[in-house]
């Protein structure tokens, strides 16, 4: 699509990508609206907001990585412009015992044949890095890496488009096609896309928990604990997210008794201090997963509908990419061509 004056652009979706995507249309001065019935209460909810793509970083997926990059250096001006705070103590990769420490050795290995940044520690070094660390086999330190606080971020940004938000739905069967009122229609429904689109996402359900600590870390802490994944992000005040399970499945999300002993058994044996804090609540949530786990973004077989879905795990860490990917194409035709969703992957 090229931009012809300014355009009249529907957001349906009101997470973290929507509603950046929305923003961004607004300051170049398109006529925005943004529809969703429970703005801010998907995804964006319960993610912890890392903005670490070295830490996310896996085989295969070296495209991912330079977007991630590409993504955490736009942040700034972001949390900027929103007055939002951005952590910016960096990320510990944690292996809590020899085994845990061997495949964080491989991790090492990977992010050093990519390019990134990563000092190794060892238990003494680990020790004074975060001293509220119990005695880990050793780790990684990831300088560059970044935090926010995606609530935080979602209601700066809805308190930014209050004026054109509307907490409703929108049907793309009534309307499938832009037509009277507008000129495109950006679908940034996260794991429920309507149709025709919903085959091209899953719930990929993740459970998180927040406690608030009176000892709490200083950096983000990604730690393999006896062969399980958890991470710790600290908040102002003490709170400490915990998270977060992965399981694919067909079902709402739900809390489960399973998913919070898991994430509390890893983190209090990584955090000993977790004994003495006090619960603040347990949530659920899909995240939306693609095939090739790519996003999906860019136009659609439907003249003028454009996707901003399918980020998996990315989605506070690619929004404001995925926000200037989708006001490009709106205006000039340009698509990213990894991230294209007419692809087949």
């Amino acid at each position: 699509m090229t931009r012809v004056g300014s355009l009249r652009v529907r957001v349906l979706g009101a997470g973290v990508v929507g509603l950046a995507c929305a923003e961004e249309l607004a300051r170049r001065g398109h006529r925005v609206t943004v529809w969703d019935p429970v703005p801010g209460r998907g995804a964006s909810w319960a993610a912890a907001g890392m903005l670490g793509p070295a830490g996310e970083a896996w085989h295969g997926e070296a495209d991912l990585l330079a977007a991630g990059r590409e993504s955490t250096r736009l942040w700034p001006v972001l949390a900027a412009r929103l007055g939002v705070r951005l952590q910016t103590a960096g990320t510990l990769m944690v292996g809590y015992d020899a085994g845990d420490l061997l495949e964080l050795e491989r991790r090492a290995a990977l992010l050093a044949a990519l390019g990134e940044a990563a000092e190794p520690l060892d238990r003494r070094a680990l020790a004074r890095a975060e001293p509220c660390l119990a005695r880990a086999a050793g780790g990684l330190r990831l300088p560059d890496d970044l935090a926010v606080d995606p609530r935080a971020v979602v209601a700066a940004l809805r308190e930014r488009l209050a004026d054109v938000l509307r907490p409703s739905a929108w049907d793309l069967d009534r309307e499938p096609v832009p037509g009277r009122g507008h000129d495109a229609v950006v679908v940034a429904t996260g794991a429920r896309l309507p149709e025709p689109f919903a085959h091209l996402v899953r719930g990929v359900r993740g459970e998180v928990l927040r406690v608030r600590a009176d000892d709490p870390p200083r950096h983000v802490v990604r730690g393999t604990v006896r062969g399980r994944s958890v991470y710790l992000v600290p908040r102002p005040g003490g709170e400490v997210v915990v998270g977060a399970t992965t399981e694919e499945h067909d079902g709402p999300p739900v809390v489960t008794a399973g998913g919070v002993h898991g994430l509390l058994d890893a983190a209090r044996v990584l955090l000993p201090g977790l004994d003495r804090a006090t619960w603040l609540e347990a949530a659920a949530r899909d995240r939306p997963g693609t095939r090739d786990n790519r996003p999906l973004v860019g136009p659609t077989h439907l003249p003028g509908v454009v996707l901003a879905a399918g980020h998996h795990r990315h989605g506070v860490l690619l929004a404001p990419l995925t926000a200037r990917l989708v006001a490009d194409h709106l205006e000039s035709g340009t698509v990213h061509h990894p991230w294209d969703p007419r692809r087949n992957p």
